[in-house]
């Protein structure tokens, strides 16, 4: 297994991916499309095995007002026939260690069990927009003090703003 950095050549791979590995639902692989053709800044990897694509990792910009505060993860993703065997695991642990990320707070909306494992910890302050009562809210590094709601790309909601 390899750590890659997407290029334009690779998206395909990506998104073919994200639709594997949530089935049923396109808003994952819509949410990178979009990402990407507005060129937006990502820091994001994915895992190739056997030439193909088995994981995914993408942090964005996270906002107070128009000042960034840190970075959102959104999505991880692991395609279905490799989940619970590490690999998503083994991303994140990598992702964690990558300049940008590794001093950065960091926001998810996720699975208490699997973040905590990365000392992630349940989040009170920033509010989560996507939430009620920042229910499956969890940061890291996160020293914020005042209470705002946190903002992210136009690309999250249908109303485009931050």
């Amino acid at each position: 297994m390899k750590i890659r950095k997407p290029t334009a050549e690779t998206y395909t791979k990506v998104y073919g991916l994200l639709e594997r590995a949530f089935p049923g639902s396109s808003k994952e692989k819509q949410l990178v499309e979009k990402l990407h053709r507005n060129e937006r800044i990502v820091h994001e990897w994915f895992c190739i095995h056997a030439n193909k694509a088995i994981a995914y990792i993408a942090f964005t910009n996270a906002y107070n007002g128009k000042d960034i505060c840190g970075l959102h993860l959104a999505p991880l993703a692991v395609k279905p026939e490799f989940q619970n065997q590490g690999i998503g695991t083994e991303l994140m642990r990598f992702a964690m260690r990558q300049e940008g990320i590794k001093t950065s707070a960091v926001y998810v909306l996720g699975d208490e069990e699997f973040y905590q494992r990365f000392d992630f910890e349940s989040c009170t302050i920033p509010v989560c927009p996507f939430t009620k009562k920042n229910a499956h809210f969890y940061s890291i590094r996160n020293d914020s003090t005042n209470q705002f709601t946190v903002g992210y790309e136009p690309e999250f909601s249908n109303t485009g703003k931050r």
